[in-house]
């Protein structure tokens, strides 16, 4: 063991000496369920795995809220239950998932302040290994005086930096560019329906939905299309709205099915933005969206900058109408096809993922997984069709209108 001060980034340098066969190494890293722990030590907290071989790890805390991230490079966390990890009250909750392509991330929401003091990895003769971490209370000011998260922490796709060129605005002349953006992924499941031994997971669903609708969009021809995400993995909220960018999006489309306590309501929703919700539930529901960005560590800021402000407004004067316009398209092409709609199809709310000043961009809440009418319609290929045929026939109405609105600009 190692004592650490501040941020630790421990990448493994040396497995030659105890690592065995090359092709046993490059077998996926489990970790013994009955070994994961996250307990009280009365002066501290303790986090302890024991995984089947040594990997990469890397080690910091962030503040608001105040957690601590383990990253390992890569692990498997089946088996574990992340409500039995936690003993004690120094911690209040445990997320364990993928983080990115290649990284496993665990999450700990600590209940105080408390910074690293020890930290390491210990490998035994069969090559099994113990991670252990030892945090010890500190005042808030050492505590956020120790946070951060370390270079290439935070996810970036590659190829998007510095392609922020305008879009044209389409004139029906090419093909359309889409971006689906599946909800959620990775740590971040998004809403849980069905039993312990048969989960399912919002981020799954989504997956799923967005590549058949991107296969139809193809095959419809006309679409060109991206999806924010291609595998379980998280991406940061503003990640997504610059995946949309680079790709000179013409279309956003975010991808969700809501859960909610009383499992009373069902049918689909379409979302714009609006700095002030439909309703409450509007509201909450955009905060929950949102938050997601929190289990993975990477906190989004509002940069006070009065002229950008002013920019964004004035290109939302001409985006805004457009992505009210597709909303409207949707709403009519999945009433048609699927012959039902939540209550209030057409509502808005805040969601960070809408707020592409440049781009026009709606969320298509499927329905609501808490209900078990629209979770068995969401799981089923038939009801699924459906709705991506409503989502075509809506972007097949929207682009020639939208079309014949730019061509009346132009004149």
């Amino acid at each position: 063991m190692r004592r650490f001060a501040g941020v630790i980034v421990a990448l493994w340098a040396s497995f030659a000496a105890t690592a065995g066969s090359a092709q046993d190494f490059n077998a996926l890293a489990t970790v013994e369920p009955e070994t994961a722990r996250v307990t009280d030590t009365g002066a501290g907290l303790s986090v302890s795995l024991t995984l089947s071989q040594p990997v990469p790890y890397r080690v910091f805390t962030l503040a608001d809220p105040m957690r601590l991230v383990v990253d390992f490079n890569e692990v498997d966390w089946r088996g574990i239950d992340a409500d039995t990890v936690i003993t004690g009250n120094n911690a209040e909750a445990v997320r364990l998932g993928a983080f990115k392509a290649g990284w496993s991330r665990m999450v700990v929401d600590l209940a105080a302040p408390f910074v690293v003091d020890e930290a390491g990895m210990t490998i035994g003769d069969n090559r099994e290994s113990r991670f252990i971490v030892a945090l010890v209370p500190a005042s808030e000011e050492a505590f956020r005086a120790a946070s951060g998260a370390p270079e290439g922490a935070t996810y970036t796709r590659k190829g998007v930096e510095g392609l922020n060129a305008p879009v044209r605005r389409q004139t029906g002349e090419r093909d359309l560019i889409i971006v689906l953006d599946p909800g959620h992924g990775g740590i971040d499941p998004g809403a849980e329906a069905g039993t312990k031994d048969a989960p399912v997971r919002e981020s799954d669903l989504m997956l799923l939905f967005a590549r058949e609708l991107k296969e139809m969009l193809l095959r419809d021809g006309g679409y060109q299309v991206v999806l924010t995400r291609e595998d379980d993995v998280f991406v940061p909220l503003e990640t997504r709205v610059t995946v949309a960018r680079a790709a000179k999006a013409d279309v956003f489309i975010s991808i969700h099915a809501d859960a909610l306590a009383e499992g009373r309501a069902t049918g689909a929703t379409i979302y714009t933005l609006s700095e002030k919700a439909s309703d409450l539930a509007s509201q909450k529901l955009a905060e929950r969206h949102d938050r997601a960005d929190l289990l993975a560590g990477v906190d989004l800021s509002d940069q006070g900058d009065d002229i950008a402000t002013v920019l964004m407004d004035l290109a939302r004067m001409e985006t805004a109408p457009r992505s009210d316009s597709l909303a409207d398209e949707l709403v009519i092409s999945l009433k048609d096809e699927l012959g039902k709609m939540y209550k209030k199809p057409r509502l808005e709310a805040g969601f960070s993922v809408l707020k592409a000043p440049d781009i026009p961009s709606v969320l298509v809440e499927l329905g609501f997984l808490s209900n078990p009418n629209d979770l068995a319609d969401i799981q089923t290929p038939e009801w699924r069709e459906k709705a991506q045929r409503g989502i075509l026939a809506a972007l097949n109405a929207w682009r020639v209108k939208d079309a014949a609105q730019a061509q009346l600009l132009r004149q």
